[in-house]
């Protein structure tokens, strides 16, 4: 089995893996994302990630923590795929000798250029789920978007492909995520490889266990959101504005409005749940991905 397809096997069970975890944990951080700012004297309508739990859970039972995970998983095999080929490409391309160790530097670099391949399959794959998880808490909010409501992954699809400009309509908010992949896998592959070399007292990390994995991969994931997490903000919530009447005129828009009307704390909302998720969900990847790799030879 040659390289790419290593990658290929090994990065759709670390992503299986990952979305299985860390799902639960996303529609918490969408839901609180996405719901509008209070009229003054109104309270929110979740006051907190606990009570996003509560409020969802009651409303619509435990399989509401895992809606709009068909998109995700329909893609992860191909997401992944793209995530590690292209990381693993980079590493072969950077190499000055087959056997050559990178340094960190080229680590981040290799994760940059996997998270750029990647944001292309992202963004659409992100609005899809977007729009799912935060449609029950847009339907109490009194706006626009509470019109649509989407029964499923391919009932997204449809809509935007006939309302929303066609296919150009599925890569809404593709600035802000470009602007989130990019930095936040360089930090993320940085990361990993730093802590692996740092637990192994060396470059060699072949004989790290599973612990060590694990710890390297959740302390990867916690450095790709400190990373962006802003502009994840940004991207959730332009990807669930209204086509019709949109609430921003672009990320720069909704980056100033937050900032204008939350202060810097609205641009950090549901940064609890992301890296509640981040490391239990990045450590599960990690783990799956290398254990299948060194299995695979």
């Amino acid at each position: 089995m040659g390289d790419v397809a290593k990658d290929l096997t090994a990065g759709t069970i670390g992503g299986a893996s990952q979305l299985v975890v860390g799902h639960p944990f996303d529609t918490i951080k969408v839901k609180l994302q996405s719901q509008p700012t209070p009229l003054p004297g109104q309270l929110p309508r979740y006051s907190g990630a606990i009570d996003a739990v509560k409020q969802t859970v009651a409303a619509e039972g435990p399989k509401g923590l895992y809606k709009g995970m068909g998109a995700p998983l329909a893609t992860v095999a191909a997401f992944n795929a793209v995530l590690f080929t292209v990381r693993g490409q980079m590493e072969a391309l950077l190499r000055s000798h087959p056997d050559a160790t990178l340094t960190i530097n080229q680590q981040v670099v290799c994760g940059a250029g996997a998270g750029l391949a990647v944001s292309f399959l992202a963004c659409p794959t992100e609005l899809i789920k977007c729009r799912l998880q935060a449609q029950s808490t847009l339907a109490g909010s009194g706006t626009a978007a509470v019109a649509v409501k989407y029964g499923g992954p391919m009932d997204v699809v449809r809509h935007v492909l006939r309302s929303e400009g066609g296919m150009i309509g599925l890569f809404k908010g593709l600035v802000p995520t470009l602007a989130r992949e990019v930095p936040g896998n360089a930090a993320m592959f940085g990361a990993y490889e730093a802590l692996k070399r740092l637990l192994a007292g060396g470059t060699d990390t072949s004989e790290l266990g599973r612990g060590s994995l694990l710890l390297a991969g959740g302390f990867a994931g916690a450095a790709y959101w400190a990373m962006v997490y802003p502009t994840d903000v940004v991207k959730s919530v332009i990807q669930v504005d209204d086509y019709k009447n949109p609430k921003f005129s672009g990320s720069i828009d909704a980056f100033r409005r937050i900032r204008a009307s939350e202060g810097f704390k609205g641009l950090y909302k549901g940064f609890g749940p992301a890296m509640a998720r981040s490391v239990p969900a990045n450590a599960a990847c990690f783990l799956a991905y290398e254990m299948t790799r060194s299995a695979l030879g």
